[in-house]
């Protein structure tokens, strides 16, 4: 249970600290990591660059070929764009992609030796304790810390920075392209009967994501009602939410985003109420892999193509 509790107090603490106006890459780039960005993939890109990463400006003075990545979602965006091969070391979480070199560095409490034995020459992070960007910088190794995305917008941000710090920014700006092409393929053939509610389950002490969350804007995207949005009248985005009112808002759906931590469709008949529920009695339950529901790199389209795929199955009525 310690890895949920770490998820779930950095899932928090990222929502609060992730930037309004997402990752923008500096004019350096010509505006290539806002909305409007116009990288395509004959852009080429010299050294060194400076991009906007969740705490300021960053300049990478060369093409990095030791990186070191303590964030499941860079390590992912770092293997879609090409860069694999630049990775000598990534978080004992960052099991996605299989090739990806997974060590004992960890992500929650990163350990600075323990990182600067792998000799790096640009470290991603997804969390600071307080102290590490600045305990490397003063060694040499720049840094990049990329918080949680608060929308897409900001997740095509981040792949395009990264491409541009890595010398990948044409690949990039294919993954982005890609990834756009295949979100409007979705929403646009999801077959959604109005007025379907659900509930996203992160832990089984019931923190959920309501659409103030990465994760509930893309639950929007199908036209979903989110129960957590009622219970979440500060925008935090992850709120916890009372047992009771789960079973009295009696969602259509239920995703559970923690069965890894033990988790299961049968042990949600076990809670009091639950049995009752629409979705328990119907079986309209998805088991969803918790780090696909964590990240926000290019496996978005995954997810969204399987919460399309399980709406599509649902029965509806009585």
């Amino acid at each position: 249970m310690r890895r949920t509790a770490l998820a779930i107090g950095l899932l928090l603490a990222l929502a609060a600290c992730a930037p309004s106006g997402g990752v923008d890459l500096s004019a350096d780039l010509t505006a290539a990591g806002t909305a409007e960005s116009t990288v395509t993939a004959e852009t080429t890109l010299s050294f060194p660059v400076t991009v906007q990463d969740s705490g300021g400006a960053v300049t990478i003075e060369s093409r990095p070929e030791r990186i070191v990545s303590l964030s499941s979602t860079a390590t992912e965006m770092l293997f879609a764009i090409g860069a694999g091969d630049q990775v000598v070391a990534v978080d004992e979480y960052s099991t996605y992609p299989a090739e990806a070199p997974v060590t004992d560095l960890s992500g929650f409490s990163p350990n600075m030796e323990a990182i600067i034995g792998f000799e790096p020459d640009l470290v991603f992070l997804s969390y600071d304790p307080g102290d590490l960007q600045a305990g490397l910088a003063a060694v040499g190794i720049p840094s990049l810390r990329y918080t949680t995305a608060l929308s897409l917008d900001d997740s095509y941000d981040q792949i395009e920075a990264i491409g541009a710090v890595t010398g990948h920014i044409g690949e990039a700006a294919e993954v982005v392209s890609a990834m756009q092409s295949d979100i409007d393929r979705i929403v646009a053939f999801a077959t959604v009967p109005d007025g379907i509610s659900f509930y996203h389950e992160v832990d089984a002490t019931l923190y959920s994501a309501s659409s103030h969350s990465f994760l509930g804007q893309i639950y929007a995207m199908l036209g979903l009602d989110n129960i957590a949005d009622a219970a979440d009248p500060d925008g935090i985005g992850f709120p916890q939410l009372a047992a009771e009112y789960v079973v009295s808002q009696d969602p259509d759906l239920i995703v559970l985003a923690d069965v890894d931590f033990g988790v299961t469709v049968e042990s949600l008949s076990e809670r009091p109420g639950w049995s009752e529920m629409t979705a328990v009695e119907k079986g309209s339950i998805v088991e969803l892999d918790a780090y696909l529901a964590s990240n926000w790199g290019p496996r978005v389209v995954e997810f969204l193509q399987t919460i399309a795929d399980a709406v599509s199955e649902l029965e509806v009525g009585p």
